[in-house]
């Protein structure tokens, strides 16, 4: 395919990137997550992520691999945003440990466990604080890219488009998706949700969400200008939040990867949903770097922004080309 599957026509003067980072609970069950060196270690990933993308990678630390070698999608976020001289900003919705870059906070918890308890109590006062930032980025900006950090967050995202309505699968970090553990996980949320009669969108994520979903999910209702969400199968269940929300679906954009990901079918599912899905696709392949090749064989595919930036950068005018060169220079410059 080639790079973008479709270039909208979208003008814009003063863009805005931006990743929301959380953690879910469910990220440290062994097998959920393929996001950090074990499933404890997941849970500093997305600070980890942000403070790549923020501040590039410290001159005596080399870029993070995988226990298979398999580098982290931030390090491609990061080569994107220098050569578009854009500076993100990051969102924390709740964290076990607070990231140690400056972010705007919206001052919510970590995510817990769907099976024993409400996962994200304070939903609704996350939502809010979502439309304030979405006010407040409007006013700075008439594009916003708005990615997110969520070890685990496949599995709230199943969780989460079930309990809406949709019969759908999710992707995984891993290139073999431990569908199982997901849906067992799903289907005791599911029994609480039944049980319980909850109908209302916000409860249903407070139910079994994460902190990451109503914060986006409020940002597209305040943000007026135009907004594209950046993530697979995760910012899919967010568009159906919104939808369910009676609220208007931002696109979202995601890679190749997740494209041809059988166990989530994300096209048909997009279509189930409603949802604009573009698709980019890096060609990691053939760009010689075996850190970057492995997402072809489906280990990782997406998270921390890397496909909107991509995508950012492709509009931007850059050619495959120079997104190659860029990328490649930034691993010799870290490797």
């Amino acid at each position: 395919m080639p790079f973008l599957s479709y270039k909208p026509d979208i003008k814009f003067e003063r863009p805005m990137a931006g990743m929301v980072i959380a953690n879910t609970i469910l990220s440290t069950i062994p097998g959920v997550s393929a996001a950090g060196f074990n499933p404890e270690a997941t849970l500093i990933t997305p600070a980890l992520d942000a403070g790549l993308i923020l501040n590039g990678m410290p001159k005596d630390i080399a870029i993070p691999l995988s226990p298979t070698g398999c580098a982290t999608p931030a390090t491609v976020t990061r080569a994107m945003f220098e050569l578009c001289r854009i500076n993100p900003i990051i969102i924390n919705a709740g964290l076990t440990t607070p990231p140690a870059v400056p972010c705007i906070d919206a001052y919510g918890s970590p995510g817990k466990d769907p099976r024993e308890g409400p996962a994200v109590p304070e939903v609704r006062e996350l939502y809010e604080k979502g439309i304030t930032i979405g006010r407040q980025l409007s006013d700075y900006s008439d594009l916003l890219v708005l990615g997110e950090s969520v070890p685990g967050g496949t599995t709230t995202a199943l969780c989460v488009l079930r309990a809406l309505g949709y019969n759908v699968g999710v992707s995984s970090s891993y290139s073999s998706n431990p569908s199982s553990i997901k849906e067992e996980i799903c289907s005791e949320a599911a029994r609480r949700i039944v049980g319980d009669g909850i109908k209302d969108p916000l409860d249903i994520v407070s139910y079994c969400g994460d902190p990451m979903m109503p914060v986006v999910a409020g940002i597209a209702k305040g943000y007026d200008k135009n907004l594209v969400l950046s993530g697979g199968t995760q910012m899919l269940a967010v568009g159906a939040l919104i939808k369910a929300l009676g609220n208007e679906m931002p696109p979202f954009v995601t890679t190749e990867y997740v494209r041809v990901d059988s166990s989530a079918n994300i096209e048909k599912a997009s279509d189930l949903v409603g949802a604009t899905a573009w698709f980019v696709d890096p060609d990691f392949g053939n760009i010689g770097n075996a850190a970057l090749a492995r997402y072809c064989n489906g280990e990782v595919k997406e998270g921390a922004l890397i496909s909107g930036s991509l995508w950012f950068a492709y509009m931007m005018g850059y050619s495959k080309e120079e997104i190659w060169k860029a990328i490649n220079s930034f691993f010799e410059k870290y490797g």
